[in-house]
């Protein structure tokens, strides 16, 4: 069985509920959609944390920048992936090691393996191939 994303009334719920967004191979390049994204996100206020271990101990457009998943201080509600896809099992595996709730791998990225390993684990709240930024411009 192939994996399909949740509802869209369900990604709209994940968004709204949403306070904290740890985003996965985060850039410092303002010419990278993943900075853009996180731009646009903080304009919507929430709260982010980068996730790059290239510039981890950095602010990236005062945005703090960590190692990996777990060195993120608090409960991520979203993990925003930027990575390609077939980084996609090491950080659902990473993901794993942490209580954060959503799993979201953007626009082009996914993978069935990633969704398996999370899956059987009963962490069900998967999201790919699916952009944060038109979702959230679709919801208002």
């Amino acid at each position: 069985m192939s994996f399909q994303n949740p509802s869209q009334e369900k990604i709209f719920q994940y968004l709204t509920e949403a306070k904290v967004i740890a985003i996965v191979g985060l850039s410092d390049k303002p010419e990278k959609t993943s900075y853009q994204i996180a731009e646009f996100l903080k304009s919507h206020g929430y709260k982010l944390y980068g996730v790059n271990p290239k510039l981890a101990g950095q602010k990236i457009n005062e945005i703090p920048v960590v190692e990996n998943l777990a060195a993120v201080p608090e409960t991520i509600d979203i993990v925003d992936i930027f990575r390609r896809s077939e980084f996609l099992p090491a950080i659902a595996e990473e993901f794993l090691k942490t209580d954060a709730k959503v799993f979201w791998a953007q626009l082009g990225l996914s993978s069935e393996e990633a969704a398996k390993t999370l899956q059987s684990q009963g962490r069900n709240d998967i999201v790919m191939d699916r952009c944060v930024k038109i979702e959230l411009n679709k919801k208002v």
